[in-house]
């Protein structure tokens, strides 16, 4: 499409604005008031919780139901039903079974059920709980920031090359995320992973509460394996983002034309993207799927990659029309926000897709070990279940089918903040119905831990867009970027 007008392009530099501060800084106090509170007030926030003080110096456990899955229905089948162990209140049981009682039942519908019985965990799993679930959503979402960088490159997209410096800012914030995951789940993985408990007990064939299926996957699923694998992935990750950040400050003062450090960059988001592709998921599967150790879907991978995806997504375009209000990005156009909308709404439905047909695939087979996941999500946890898909397909996809929705800044602001709320509820409920069984409940600490995440996570990305110029002037798609038309 033909363009009448010469648009000046000139580097522009972001100073975060006081009132930008003070938002993140309200939002990180916020956060801890409420997390301070949530702690206080373990057993008033979650009504499946009883909680046990003995004096104001002793730690505050919280019974909750927690559920484990047989290695297969028939072999659980005339078992009798024992109470769980009570007495010790860090959860160290004798053997396995003590861990997480079970039993299998019969439906005339439904067929092998799981019923469900209480176990004593300490009150601080629940706060090291949603302290992995944020520092798991924010790792993500930084990351695939990055993914999206990489992709951009991959595929010379020249769309995109006006905005390139928001991701690039967003992406810095995963090896902090990081931390916050690792840290949580040392602290808290003898009660977050029911396998780590159980590869501590060293139980052998025969041996009262020996698990056959926790011992097959126990050459993958341990505790080296756990902080070793994934910290080598991220410092690979961390390296190739990092060496792209610097050619992409090295490009801004080459001289014009120089294709050397977009080339340099080229290769290097192909390296990424093969890594990231073959290797994302085995962060997932340790992290996140391990927390329900006995099951297992094949496409969790590729759930946890959309709904991650389609929140950072959401994030860039926030952060773009945060600049955009405050006279920045003065090349970026409708057109950019435009498509930037198109991408949430695309990866909205295939969010949704992965969503429906993991349920399907396993609704259909009815194997036990495969409905316990959902036969505990589904049914004591309906409300969550149906809100979940509400919340972050529904509602996104029946405004962003509007063409004005995309181009209406308010309203497709809002849409990105519900996706991003949404999304970090949808890792809420990946890790909590698995680790504390039926019963749980939203509360002011989790609430309260989003929140200061949050705010601190906004924080960091303001101060990395003031690292550098938000113009790549020396990009070679520069001006494809600037006339960039959607045809539509």
């Amino acid at each position: 499409m033909g363009h009448g007008h010469k648009i000046e392009i000139k580097q522009e530099n972001f100073t975060v604005p006081g009132k930008a501060k003070q938002f993140a800084m309200i939002f990180m106090i916020l956060g801890l008031i409420l997390t301070g509170i949530g702690i206080f007030t373990l057993d008033g926030n979650d009504s499946s919780s009883h909680a046990d003080v003995k004096d104001s110096h002793t730690t505050v456990t919280t019974k909750v139901p927690v559920v484990e899955v047989s290695n297969h229905a028939t072999e659980m089948e005339g078992s009798e039903n024992h109470a769980p162990d009570m007495d010790n209140e860090h959860g160290d049981h004798s053997d396995a079974a003590s861990h997480g009682e079970h039993h299998n039942v019969e439906n005339e519908q439904f067929g092998p059920r799981m019923e469900y019985h209480a176990q004593e965990k300490p009150a601080s799993t629940k706060i090291l709980a949603n302290l992995l679930t944020a520092g798991y959503y924010f790792f993500m979402v930084s990351l695939c920031a990055l993914f999206w960088y990489a992709i951009q490159y991959a595929a010379n997209a020249g769309w995109s090359v006006a905005i390139k410096r928001v991701p690039e800012a967003i992406y810095t914030f995963f090896p902090i995320a990081f931390v916050v995951l690792v840290v949580a789940a040392f602290l808290g993985k003898d009660d977050i992973y029911h396998w780590a408990h159980y590869e501590h007990l060293g139980l052998k064939p025969g041996e009262t509460g020996y698990d056959k299926v926790l011992d097959g996957k126990s050459g993958f699923l341990n505790t080296g394996m756990l902080f070793i694998l994934p910290t080598i992935l991220v410092a690979i990750w961390y390296f190739l983002g990092n060496k792209m950040r610097k050619l992409s400050l090295a490009e801004d003062t080459a001289k014009s034309g120089d294709v050397t450090f977009f080339r340099k960059t080229t290769r290097l988001s192909a390296a990424f993207l093969v890594l990231f592709g073959f290797t994302i998921s085995i962060v997932v599967w340790l992290f996140i799927m391990s927390v329900d150790a006995h099951w297992y879907s094949t496409i969790f991978g590729v759930y946890n990659f959309a709904t991650s995806w389609v929140s950072s997504i959401s994030v860039i375009l926030i952060f773009v029309l945060f600049l955009k209000s405050r006279g920045h990005l003065n090349l970026v156009t409708k057109e950019h926000q435009h498509d930037l909308g198109k991408f949430m709404f695309a990866f909205t439905v295939f969010w949704a897709y992965i969503w429906l047909f993991q349920y399907l695939l396993i609704w259909y087979a009815h194997i036990p070990e495969e409905m316990m996941y959902y036969q505990l999500r589904f049914e004591q946890y309906k409300t969550y279940f149906l809100a979940n898909f509400v919340i972050n397909f529904v509602l996104p996809f029946a405004f962003l089918l509007m063409r004005t929705a995309k181009r209406t800044n308010a309203l497709i602001i809002s849409i990105g903040a519900l996706l991003f709320v949404g999304h970090y509820f949808d890792v809420w409920f990946m890790v909590m119905p698995g680790v504390f069984g039926p019963g749980m409940h939203i509360g002011l600490l989790d609430i309260g831990i989003f929140i200061f995440f949050t705010g601190l996570f906004v924080y960091w990305v303001l101060n990395q867009l003031t690292k550098r110029g938000l113009v790549a002037v020396n990009h070679p798609y520069l001006e494809e970027s600037v006339y960039h038309d959607t045809g539509v």
